[in-house]
């Protein structure tokens, strides 16, 4: 009989976008309870470990984060097992590095470096506005914020930027038709895109309709979009590809010729 929350996740269920190999052990990092899900955050163990290669293994990872070297979102963190997820900065204070976690267009996590001037703010995406206790207005965001007295026009499904020192909002932009966003989950996700129209159905999933730089379009339910910039202007730099997804044909004919 199980008793209480399971502390192990095995190797062949540890989600794909880790891109852990079979042989390499029977066990995967289980991500502690954070601010991301467990199927769509990037543990620091695999982020210092697989991605970056600044560990061999999982001791030297234990060393790296209990010497207070990684930093999330600002806050130094010593769990190597923390999940850091979209949208959020890690920084590397010994190595002068900031990366952005974001997606690559095949549903992978990109580390994509940032100037330092970039790794001081984050986008969030507002899930909720509430009235709290002695009507204090506050919004809750994509990765766990709770926002106090926001700007009366954030609304659901906008983006707000954040200052990642002080937490406050820096800014915001609206979920409109004509702003560009990007892709967090479904089918096309990592794709960025401008809003062309937006479904209405009530009681069921909405459903958004975006067209890319190539002019190809696509549609995804209203909760995979994240707004990125006013206009086709993004506020973030975005990862190599820009977030256009190659067809078969044309990925193929890419990496033959960055061979030759």
């Amino acid at each position: 009989m199980a008793r209480g929350p399971r502390k192990h996740m095995k190797r062949m269920f540890a989600p794909s976008h880790w891109m852990l190999d079979k042989l390499k052990g029977r066990w995967a990092p289980r991500p502690s309870s954070g601010p991301h899900k467990l199927r769509e955050c990037l543990p620091l163990i695999v982020m210092l470990r697989d991605r970056l290669k600044y560990a061999l293994n999982y001791n030297e990872c234990k060393m790296i984060v209990m010497q207070r070297l990684m930093k999330v979102d600002g806050k130094v963190r010593t769990d190597m097992f923390f999940p850091a997820g979209f949208m959020d900065v890690v920084q590397i204070e010994k190595t002068k590095e900031h990366f952005r976690l974001l997606y690559d267009t095949k549903s992978r996590f990109v580390m994509h470096k940032i100037s330092k001037e970039e790794a001081e703010y984050k986008m969030c995406r507002i899930k909720q506005v509430f009235m709290g206790p002695k009507a204090c207005p506050y919004a809750v965001t994509h990765d766990g914020r709770t926002l106090r007295y926001p700007d009366p026009e954030v609304k659901v499904n906008d983006s707000v930027r954040i200052d990642i020192s002080t937490g406050k909002i820096l800014d915001f932009v609206k979920f409109d038709i004509g702003n560009v966003i990007m892709i967090s989950g479904g089918n096309n996700i990592g794709r960025v895109g401008v809003i062309t129209t937006r479904e209405r159905h009530p009681g069921s999933f909405e459903i958004v309709h975006v067209k890319d730089a190539l002019g190809h379009t696509f549609a995804t339910r209203l909760h995979n979009v994240f707004v990125i910039g006013n206009g086709t202007k993004p506020w973030i730099s975005l990862p190599k590809g820009n977030g256009i997804k190659l067809s078969i044909v044309e990925d193929r004919h890419a990496k033959l010729a960055k061979k030759r």
